[in-house]
């Protein structure tokens, strides 16, 4: 714990976001069960705690999730309100805090390190989050600790709508009576392996040798154990709007074929869609540029809800695309852009999505991240390459 000795980290987190979004632009949804998400083909976005204490959960199938709870108000949700919320909280947040990270479009991490000599930080950080409940109008959730792992459960604990701070010394005595599966990174079946191995609690997970773990898990089990001791050394990474990913593709012929044009962008949109998923996170901006055979180069953006969705991405970039090519002359090349990137647990568009569609993102990402992004594509944009790219460039930063 040593390293860790000097840090004082605070974890943020916004109570049941969407929900509390659609709470605040309608009253009458206070107190009652409230579900976030597509139609009966679609699956769970976001749900109150009215709704959890019948086991409803995100991602869970709409039909499966009415079921549960049959009294429960379905609403589409609109992320347009739930992103303005989201940069509303994040501007609160950069006005106060020297150094902070946005985690997803709802949670965030702030070093106030040494802060504590001035202010005191638990107490600096529960000033911060009456300002963000006074100005948005949005329930938070507080947790302190020396570290972003300890921080996060007791924020876990702290909810709904309160603070919790763990003192440094305390964290095994703070971590120990929970179930393993409140260790961030212990998912289901990581839960449910380690209960068949006896592993209930998190003080039987701490007492486990650390070799043992590294055997059965490998370098997952070495984090696991530290996590158990309270261990976590993860810093915090700076949230910078500028954060992009892009491609370019230069054709082997200058084209005016649009059809095949339009084939090789959605071919782009779709493999950064993919990184998107694969680093869990989410798009709010998309630039689609062309550069005609003279070199005139133009470009075009537009901003978006949070998404990593291969339709929504396509959509819009398509009508980029159309509002750019104006000109009967040739292409030379055609370049994507996706920048204000938030790491992001919505990794696709929920709202837009059936279950059918998310099980086909899950599916093909699969497939890419086992034997390769051109592993597996549309029909209409085999043989590409050969037919109408040179070449292709990626960036990131």
């Amino acid at each position: 714990m040593q390293e860790n000795a000097t840090r004082s980290i605070i974890h943020l987190d916004m109570d049941t976001f969407f929900v509390s979004v659609e709470r605040l632009l309608d009253s009458t949804l206070n107190g009652k069960p409230v579900i976030v998400g597509g139609g009966h083909r679609g699956v769970v976005a976001a749900c109150s705690y009215e709704t959890r204490a019948y086991g409803v959960h995100s991602a869970m199938p709409m039909k499966t999730a009415l079921q549960l709870c049959p009294e429960a108000l379905v609403i589409a949700g609109d992320m347009q309100n739930y992103s303005h919320y989201s940069k509303l909280i994040t501007e609160i947040i950069r006005s106060e805090s020297p150094l902070f990270e946005k985690a997803s479009v709802d949670e965030f991490y702030l070093d106030v390190s040494g802060m504590d000599k001035y202010f005191g930080c638990y107490e600096w950080g529960k000033e911060l989050r009456k300002k963000i409940i006074s100005e948005s109008g949005l329930p938070i959730s507080m947790g302190l600790s020396q570290n972003k792992m300890v921080s996060k459960v007791a924020t876990g604990e702290a909810k709904p709508n309160n603070t919790r701070q763990i003192l440094p010394g305390t964290e095994i005595a703070f971590l120990d009576p929970m179930p393993v599966h409140k260790i961030p990174m212990i998912g289901k079946k990581t839960s449910e392996l380690l209960r068949s191995m006896g592993v209930k609690k998190v003080e039987t997970l701490r007492q486990i040798p650390k070799k043992l773990m590294e055997y059965t898990f490998g370098k997952n089990g070495i984090v696991m154990w530290q996590r158990a001791q309270g261990i976590d050394h993860t810093p915090i990474t700076p949230y910078s709007e500028q954060k992009s990913i892009s491609t370019e593709s230069t054709f082997h012929d200058d084209s005016m074929d649009v059809k095949q044009m339009k084939a090789v962008l959605v071919a782009m949109i779709e493999k950064l869609a993919h990184k998107l998923r694969e680093q869990n996170r989410l798009t709010s901006n998309i630039s689609i540029k062309i550069r005609y055979s003279n070199f005139d180069t133009e470009s075009k953006q537009k901003k978006i809800s949070y998404t990593a969705s291969d339709k929504t991405l396509i959509r819009y970039g398509k009508e980029l695309f159309d509002q750019l090519y104006t000109r009967r002359m040739m292409l030379r090349l055609i370049g994507v852009r996706l920048s204000g990137l938030v790491h992001g647990n919505y990794q696709i568009n929920l709202f837009d999505d059936t279950e059918e569609y998310i099980q086909l993102y899950q599916a093909l990402d699969k497939i890419r991240h086992k034997h390769g992004l051109e592993s597996i594509v549309r029909g209409n944009t085999i043989g590409l390459d050969k037919r109408l790219r040179r070449d292709e460039n990626w960036f990131g930063a």
